[in-house]
């Protein structure tokens, strides 16, 4: 059946297609009757068949029936778990029963409990389907499952709580309106030293290629990450006359408007009419090798640094649980600290003993390139991407968490983990461009109005001793106000905004990102630690590891 048969055309069916918009009524598990999803005399209960139906479309646009698409991309919708047919899945194993079992909730939760979606995924690639899930829910929904199906298949997965105040209509806006490129290939190459370990990103691996990597659709944000290992114990020579050279090859498809194709002079019979066009984009790279550790230290860029440890915290995390994803990271910090401290030799052994007479430097002060990293791994360690479930911390969200972070580049991924946080001394007027997370920065600073930039959330705070004739909430023409714009526009998904007046409002939306207080977010639990606690206790670890 062709697929136009399957469309509704919006100028002849608006009114039937808002008739059943308006027919549907939203659904959730605790609404529905213990029989839903059951077949009653044939006659289906209100089940959500979503593994079914995506099973059936990727088949449909598959090569069974002609593979007749460029690119198919699919938006799915979900208020809930699947709980009907192939796909469906068994929330219970989210309650009270692991802390009666005596499991580890946050290792138990993070795997897959069937390989259905991952295998679906498989299929979506073969077929040239790209799938991007919104799930609306606040219920346990199981998207540790279900999230291959999006992000092997070049997709994006979305969580929101509810619809009354989600971003959904503008992420859905953002995405159908960005230019793509669909049907990609992605290799990586390396001269002979070394050698691409890790590749982390949304793609599907090629099962025959090494370092090749299928992506379905994809946009100008799009990151992909790699690390490197050495091909011997000799590493770089220090006297080789070639330096090391990555080579990257992107091959893709876009879609070629009819103005660009008749300004390169090629003229098509079917004029007005959009076309494919096949690139080929290769970029060759060389570097140069660090002499010392000096050198090493100088040519950091603290925000791949991040992003390669996001990578494999949450790698770490997937595989042995989050609390050996947080040991990891801390260790990675303190092995860091001590080999710094060494190789400035900072440290002062007392009479030729193990003990260590100076103070360790923790706060990397003679490598500017290296202070912004203990800060950075702490404000990692307080983020929900590894934060226990005893936290608080849905099992959900920290999927949906897992899936942003590993698709967001560099700079996008440090205001996420660390946001910024910028007073003004009027709506007009800058005061300062960037405080410590800490309610000490906050009045120390006498600054009437903060703006916190969280990546996925923006907040507006007016401190409770502002001056009342500043306007509230910030007029449209103002400083503030264009930042704010400019932000929201240049972002990959849409901010949630949110102005809070202090001592009127509730502040807990702000206050719970002031990480570097202890015990900001009131929970009372002894294991939050606020900075300066986590850099002595940082400064203990090292003295163990270097006895």
């Amino acid at each position: 059946m062709p697929l136009l048969q399957f469309l509704a055309p919006v100028d002849t069916c608006k009114d039937r297609i808002t008739s059943a918009l308006e027919a549907l009524r939203p659904t959730t598990s605790w609404e529905r009757t213990p029989g839903a999803g059951q077949g009653l005399d044939g006659v289906l209960m209100g089940g959500r068949g979503f593994g079914v139906a995506m099973e059936a479309l990727c088949n449909y646009l598959g090569s069974e029936y002609g593979n007749t698409f460029a690119l198919a991309r699919v938006f799915a919708f979900l208020s809930g778990p699947p709980d009907y047919g192939p796909g469906q899945l068994d929330t219970r194993r989210y309650g009270e029963q692991y802390a009666s079992k005596g499991e580890d909730a946050d290792r138990a939760l993070l795997p897959e409990q069937t390989p259905f979606y991952k295998d679906l995924a498989a299929v979506a690639v073969q077929a040239g389907v790209c799938v991007d899930i919104f799930a609306v829910t606040n219920e346990y929904t199981d998207l540790a499952s279900l999230k291959f199906l999006s992000i092997e298949s070049g997709g994006s997965l979305f969580l929101y709580s509810n619809t009354d105040d989600s971003t959904l209509p503008q992420d859905m806006y953002r995405m159908l309106s960005r230019p793509y490129a669909f049907n990609c290939v992605l290799r990586l190459r390396t001269s002979t030293e070394f050698k691409p370990g890790h590749s982390y990103g949304h793609f599907f691996p090629d099962p025959q290629y090494e370092n090749v990597q299928h992506i379905i659709c994809c946009d100008s944000y799009a990151t992909y990450a790699y690390d490197f290992d050495f091909a011997n114990d000799v590493g770089f020579s220090r006297h080789a006359s070639e330096q090391p050279v990555v080579q990257i090859a992107f091959q893709y498809t876009v879609v070629v408007p009819p103005e660009e194709l008749s300004g390169s002079g090629l003229v098509s019979s079917s004029r007005g009419k959009h076309s494919l066009k096949r690139r080929l984009r290769i970029r060759t790279l060389q570097f140069g090798t660090a002499q010392n550790l000096n050198e090493l230290y100088d040519g950091v860029d603290p925000e791949a640094v991040l992003s390669l440890l996001v990578h494999k915290v949450i790698l770490a995390s997937l595989e042995q649980g989050v609390r050996e994803g947080r040991m990891l990271l801390h260790d990675w910090l303190v092995i860091l600290t001590a080999q710094y401290n060494e190789a400035f030799k900072l440290l002062q052994y007392k009479n030729g003993s193990s003990s260590i007479t100076a103070q360790i430097d923790v706060a990397f002060s003679q490598c500017p390139q290296l202070q912004p990293l203990p800060r950075l791994v702490f404000a990692l360690l307080r983020n929900p991407l590894l934060r226990f479930h005893e936290e608080g911390v849905h099992p959900d969200y920290r999927i949906y968490v897992q899936c942003l972070f590993s698709a967001l580049e560099p700079s996008s991924l440090d205001r996420a983990i660390y946001p910024v946080l910028t007073s003004y001394s009027t709506p007009d007027k800058q005061a300062y461009p960037r405080h410590s997370l800490s309610r000490a920065a906050l009045i120390t600073s006498g600054s009437p109005i903060f703006f916190l930039d969280a990546f996925t959330t923006l907040i507006v705070f007016y401190s409770s001793t502002a001056d009342p004739s500043l306007p509230f909430p910030p007029p449209q023409d103002c400083l503030l106000r264009s930042t704010i714009n400019k932000l929201k526009q240049e972002r990959c998904i849409t901010p949630k905004l949110i102005f809070i007046r202090g001592g009127q409002d509730d502040a807990s939306a702000f206050e719970n990102y002031l990480i570097e207080e202890q015990d900001v977010d009131g929970s009372g639990l002894t294991s939050v630690m606020g900075f300066v606690s986590f850099l002595e206790d940082i400064t203990q670890s090292v003295l163990e590891y270097m006895k």
